[in-house]
Parts: C-alpha cells; structure tokens; sequence
C-alpha cells in the first residue's frame, strides 16, 4: 500500500473520533516508518510493507479507542520542548504554561534563585522554567516512581544540570530546605465528574483530589509556608470553578497578596500568593 493511501484510509476512519484525522493519521504513519513528516509529503508514492503496515493498523486502533496521541507517540511538545510523556505521567496542556510565565515573572533573569515544583509529572514546569533561568536551582518532586522517571529522563535529555528530581509526596521530601517560588498543577478534580471518564488514559491519581477536588490543594495551603523564604510565592493551578475556594483556603492559611491570573482562554486558572506578608 502506498504511504498517501494508507494516510486517506486512516484519516476516513478516525474523522468520527478526532478533531484533526489527516493529522493524526500523517503522525502516526510518520511513526510506524520512523520519518519525518517531510517525508511523507516528499515520497506519498512509496510502499509500506506488510508488516509496517500493521504496526500502523495497531496504532489506529488505539487512537480509535480513544487514547490521546500523546501516549500513543510518547511525546508532548510543552514550552517548545518535546517532552517524553507516558501513561504514568499527565499531558501537558497549553493552559499550564500560565504557571511558567507568572514563575518567571517572579524570577530576575540573573537571580539565582531556589525554585520547587511539586507533583511535576513529566517535568514539564521544572524543565520550562529551568531553560529560561539557568541561573536558578530547580527542584521536581513527585510520589510516583514512574512519573519522576520520565521527568528525570526530560532533564537528561535536554541537558539541564540545574534540576534535580526528588521522591516524595508533596513538601515531605524537602521539608529542610527553603524556596523562593514554589509551583504546582496539584490534582483538582472531584472523584465523581465525569470528566474523568474522559481522561482514563490520564492516571488518576494525578486528577482526581477528593470529593470537592480539593485536597491535594488544601495540603499545599497549609504546608507550603513553611519552606518558602522572605518575599518567596506559591503559584497554583487550579480548576477554572474554584478561583474563589481556592482563595478562601489560602486566606484560612493566612496567606496574603492573592491573586488570581486567567488562562488563554478567559477562564480564572492560576492563583498567585504570598504568605503572612513575606
């Protein structure tokens, strides 16, 4: 079969099920003969063989399934860097890279800097933060082994001496230390919505938070003041719904200066504060 027509017949049978099919479809080929897209474009006459071809059949079938193209290519491009990503670790989405550019925000381009990333999954702020302040000492922590692996795989990857990955659930792990800015997309969803059914190639755990969906945040309010220094702030993100609970929870926790940042499209996303005047 030649590459063009594997690529028509693939993008008929995903258009039901996917916002971009030909896309979907020209990546995935471009995966099972390991080229380039330009290739593809270039050589639409070539043959696939018999055996590559149904290793292309299997990856359709998993798109079909449902499961993001993420998982099925092993990568997410997050801050203009291509990211490995696996069913341990959540996708990076467009929305999270708010909480790199307030970071960065809060970080002079010279300062050297203490930052912590909590719960960071693939790496992705850590990593994103990290190009942009080399100056800057980068801590990612998580609870999941596999998750921590991919990210310190990310770091390796892009040469990045000054991020170091740690084991541990939350603050637990860094509880002698003190950071300047501490970030963290938590897990914010209820157990019950619906979402979820959405997402079920998305590992749970980095989801759903409790019956209100709130807490793996509640925590963060309550134990992320006592690593952070004079002046130092927690960057959060949240659920679009919950700017408002999350600022009461930060207030409880005598946080002050909160404020709270819309992503690209309007909704309240990010909530910036500082503790007890600090």
């Amino acid at each position: 079969m030649r590459l063009d027509t594997a690529i028509v017949g693939a993008t008929k049978r995903l258009s039901p099920s996917s916002d971009s099919p030909r896309l979907d479809a020209e990546i995935l080929l471009c995966k099972s003969i390991d080229m380039p897209r330009s290739y593809v474009f270039a050589h639409p006459e070539d043959e696939v063989d018999p055996l590559t071809l149904r290793y292309f059949e299997t990856l359709v079938a998993r798109r079909l399934d449902g499961e993001p193209m993420a998982y099925i290519i092993g990568m997410r491009e997050f801050w203009s860097q291509e990211l490995m990503v696996s069913p341990a670790t959540l996708i990076p989405r467009p929305e999270t890279e708010l909480v790199v550019d307030l970071a960065l925000r809060e970080i002079p381009r010279k300062a050297a800097c203490q930052i912590l990333d909590l719960g960071t999954g693939s790496g992705a702020i850590a990593i994103a933060i990290a190009v942009e302040r080399p100056l800057c000492g980068i801590t990612a922590t998580d609870f999941s082994v596999a998750a921590l692996a991919i990210a310190a795989e990310n770091v390796r990857q892009i040469n990045l001496p000054n991020v170091t990955c740690i084991e541990g659930n939350w603050t637990a792990p860094v509880a002698d230390q003190r950071f300047d800015v501490i970030v963290s997309n938590p897990p914010y969803v209820n157990d019950d919505d619906a979402a979820l059914l959405t997402l079920r190639y998305e590992p749970r755990a980095a989801l759903a938070a409790g019956g209100d969906g709130l807490d793996d945040l509640r925590i963060l309010a309550s134990d992320c003041a006592a690593i952070l220094t004079k002046d130092g702030c927690l960057i959060l993100e949240h659920g679009a719904e919950q700017q408002q609970v999350v600022t009461a929870l930060l207030e409880a926790a005598d946080w002050v200066d909160i404020a709270c940042h819309n992503d690209l499209a309007g909704k309240p996303r990010v909530t910036v504060a500082r503790h007890n005047g600090k």
